[in-house]
């Protein structure tokens, strides 16, 4: 039988790449470098995702999951066609059949029957798709059935860094927006985020039309510090990734990539939003203008599968002087007020503005006693205990909202019980 570096140079559309998990197996399991490493290396993506069982099944799974091609990018679009691309495809899983054929060596039979327990796997969510269709894939011998079975992975969980993915950051190399997945993100839920009603109403609504294919608005969160605007996002975030959302974090220096940025998301099968965290301009800062011609007008547009959410403390974004509103201060420009209004005119393209305000006393006591309740450790303390209590540390915080809350009732997690009346 050929090696397992023969095997993968005959591959075309599948074809590792040279940093691949594949690449870097390969030599150790024909013989040719020390097994050592190698099994090092399986064992601790194993660790990463949370796969058990066959590892190289699982190694191979993954290969064909995030592998972006021509015919994996279509089969994510549409339905697969029996067409040229197929037939190279299916020639390909003749190989990927051979491969996971294979016996193998000795040294690595501790990843033939691999058990682990990792609850708290940092790639959990991506390695359990991965090793289900590793499963489905060694059952099947054929290799029309196999492709079969591909395809319909894509359809469904898409392919790729943002099929694997759901919430990501960009950085830039050489001069391009680069996607990387977030890793422990906090599982939040709209339900675990405690009133702001309206506000998730409003929100929620907006996501559905856009996950939809509606038109729907870029929103703007705005309001007091610590009162959920991020958290909501979030939250839509973790409950529609299913559905095809995806949410991408990115930074007010990061703006010069968005362009980059939606050339490469143009066109996938997901419905992104852009999540522009904490979002403020200073008076000489001039990154607002980067984001206006992408949110309206400008050859930079955002396709129709984005949408921008951003959140702030500031309505309008942009720190005003009273010297703006003075047409007879000139410094250089003819009106300032003109330029106020090319600043104030950014927050006028988000279509959906949504406030949140701090909470009033009876709403902050609402989110400490549902906080407090939902763990049994606190149950010994009364209401008005609860309420005694929240009531002074707010006020020794010098604030009063969801965060608040949340910080004071981790505050009475910490103490001892004879200490929380106090």
């Amino acid at each position: 039988m050929p090696g397992v570096r023969e095997l993968l140079d005959r591959l075309v559309l599948y074809r590792p790449g040279p940093d691949s998990l594949l690449s870097a197996l390969a030599p150790a399991l024909d013989g040719a470098a020390p097994a050592a490493p190698a099994l090092g290396a399986l064992l601790s993506e194993a660790a990463q995702s949370g796969w058990e069982g066959d590892l190289w099944h699982c190694a191979l799974a993954q290969a064909l999951a995030e592998n972006e091609n021509p015919f994996s990018l279509d089969s994510e679009r549409r339905t697969a066609r029996h067409d040229s691309l197929w037939q190279v495809a299916l020639e390909d899983m003749e190989v990927f059949r051979a491969l996971f054929a294979l016996d193998l060596p000795d040294r690595f039979k501790a990843a033939k029957y691999f058990s682990h327990e990792a609850p708290n796997a940092p790639r959990r969510e991506a390695g359990d798709r991965v090793q289900a269709l590793a499963r489905e894939l060694a059952r099947t011998a054929d290799p029309e059935l196999m492709l079969g079975t591909l395809t319909r992975f894509y359809k469904v969980h898409g392919v790729g860094l943002l099929g694997l993915g759901e919430l990501f950051r960009i950085r830039e190399e050489d001069g391009h927006a680069v996607l990387f997945p977030v890793e422990g993100r906090r599982d939040v839920r709209l339900a675990g985020l405690v009133g702001y009603e309206d506000q998730k109403k409003k929100l929620l609504e907006n996501t559905l039309a856009f996950l939809a294919g509606h038109r729907a608005n870029n929103a703007l969160l705005y309001g007091d510090a610590g009162t959920g605007k991020s958290t909501s996002v979030q939250a839509l975030a973790n409950e529609y990734a299913p559905q095809g959302l995806r949410l991408i974090e990115l930074y007010k220096h990061q703006f010069s990539l968005i362009p980059d940025l939606l050339g490469r998301i143009k066109g996938r099968n997901y419905r992104f939003i852009l999540l522009l965290d904490d979002l403020s301009f200073e008076e000489n800062e001039v990154e607002y203008k980067h984001l206006k011609a992408v949110m309206e007008g400008g050859g930079e547009a955002a396709p129709e599968n984005v949408l921008i959410y951003a959140t702030s403390n500031r309505r309008h974004l942009i720190k005003e002087t009273w010297s703006d509103r003075n047409d007879m201060q000139h410094d250089g420009d003819i009106h300032r007020s003109d330029t106020m209004e090319e600043k104030l005119s950014l927050a006028g393209r988000f279509g959906l503005q949504i406030y949140y305000p701090n909470p009033t006393f009876e709403e902050y006591h609402t989110i400490v006693r549902t906080l407090a309740r939902q763990t049994q450790t606190l149950d010994s303390m009364t209401d008005e205990e609860l309420r005694a209590a929240a009531a002074a540390w707010q006020v020794r915080r010098g604030s009063r909202s969801g965060r608040t809350a949340q910080q004071f009732v981790q505050s009475l997690l910490c103490r001892a019980p004879e200490e929380r009346e106090t």
